[in-house]
């Protein structure tokens, strides 16, 4: 239509925060978490998207994407979205691009909700009001005290009555540790809690079967990425094998990378980072994709990116509530949804968009780009 708004410019920003202690999990050490953000501007509206991404992703958008969206029909996000995939094709979709076209598709959401005056979860269309999150960290780098104290956050503080510590750490070659931190967080969350474990891929295939069998005794009920996503064949032969629910593909940057894992009988609960898999276009269809499939699907991190688009699936078992994230977006934004008792509610406020709102002196301190 010859009225309808156009994108008349993509800015990006890159934005550095360190970590309050050192963490790790089985296969990563870091001190800091990079925010790319993308803004688009319509008219009066402007709309924010972002990715957990080195900076180069703000070149990708700048370099590559920033021309194919200027100038297009801000409602047609799909359409864009096909644009800025094509776009990259010789740059390679995987990784830092596939964060690049997340940040500025969940942008271009968030500006068309603005522009009809709408919380996304309503021009999307709920499935329900309220969507469950987990508490998340439990870094292999916490000693006692440290895991205790943030536990009980999540726990007494929060009322969140599901939580997750990460393990393997150092490539499984501490599993001792692993086995005593697991029991130590169940003392401490008590036995209704649930509990999951995290072992970012840092098991061979034996030894996690072995390890989320030992588990069991202690009520875990979550073991995601046991070994690498990359082998679905070996992912499928722990699920056989252990009473956890097992779960991946946070690492996903396409729809079939998706279809893959679903196809190999990989997963009891598919993951999706609508910050990495191509935004919040790609998420919805890879939720479609796993309810084709009879399987739940869970949001990766970045709560606040992925809530809205949660509340609308009715197969979303959860969100992560990410220590780093929760911090970060509590800082950089006014509007942040509250997870006290377990839930979150995207559009309760009546906010449209993401709900979301940068605080610039805030976020300015942490500005690298």
């Amino acid at each position: 239509m010859s009225d309808s708004p156009v994108v008349e410019r993509v800015v990006t920003a890159v934005y550095t925060v360190p970590t309050d202690a050192p963490e790790a999990d089985g296969t990563l050490a870091w001190d800091s978490t990079t925010l790319v953000l993308a803004s688009v501007d319509c008219g009066s509206v402007t709309g924010l998207g972002y990715t957990y991404a080195p900076a180069a992703t703000a070149r990708v958008v700048d370099d590559l994407l920033a021309g194919v969206v200027t100038g297009s029909d801000a409602f047609d996000v799909p359409r864009i979205n096909e644009a800025m995939r094509r776009a990259v094709r010789n740059a390679g979709l995987p990784g830092v691009a596939a964060q690049a076209v997340s940040a500025v598709d969940i942008a271009l959401w968030d500006c068309k909700a603005r522009l009809l005056g709408l919380p996304l979860v309503r021009l999307l269309g709920a499935a329900r009001d309220e969507v469950p999150v987990y508490g998340s960290g439990g870094f292999t780098t916490y000693d006692d005290e440290q895991l205790e104290r943030q536990l009980r956050g999540w726990t007494e503080g929060d009322g969140i009555p599901r939580v997750k510590i990460k393990i393997a750490e150092s490539w499984g070659r501490r599993e001792e540790r692993d086995r005593r931190r697991v029991a130590r967080a169940r003392a401490v969350i008590g036995g209704t809690t649930e509990l999951y474990v995290d072992a970012n891929g840092g098991y061979g295939a034996k030894q996690a079967a072995r390890v989320g069998r030992s588990l069991a005794d202690e009520g875990v009920t979550w073991f995601e990425e046991p070994v690498s996503s990359d082998h679905p064949a070996a992912l499928a032969a722990i699920r056989d094998q252990v009473p956890q629910d097992v779960a991946a593909g946070e690492y996903g940057y396409s729809l079939p990378y998706f279809a893959h894992l679903l196809a190999a009988g990989a997963v009891d609960c598919l993951q999706a980072d609508v910050t990495r898999c191509g935004g919040i276009t790609v998420w919805l269809r890879a939720a479609a994709l796993a309810e084709a499939h009879g399987i739940d699907i869970s949001g990766h991190c970045a709560p606040h990116a992925h809530a809205h688009a949660a509340a609308t699936v009715p197969n979303c078992r959860h969100l992560e509530w990410f220590h780093d994230h929760v911090r970060i977006e509590r800082t950089f934004f006014d509007g942040v949804l509250s997870a006290h008792g377990g839930s979150v509610t995207p559009g309760a406020d009546g906010e449209p968009g993401l709900g979301l709102v940068l605080d610039q002196e805030r976020a300015q301190p942490y500005r690298v780009a």
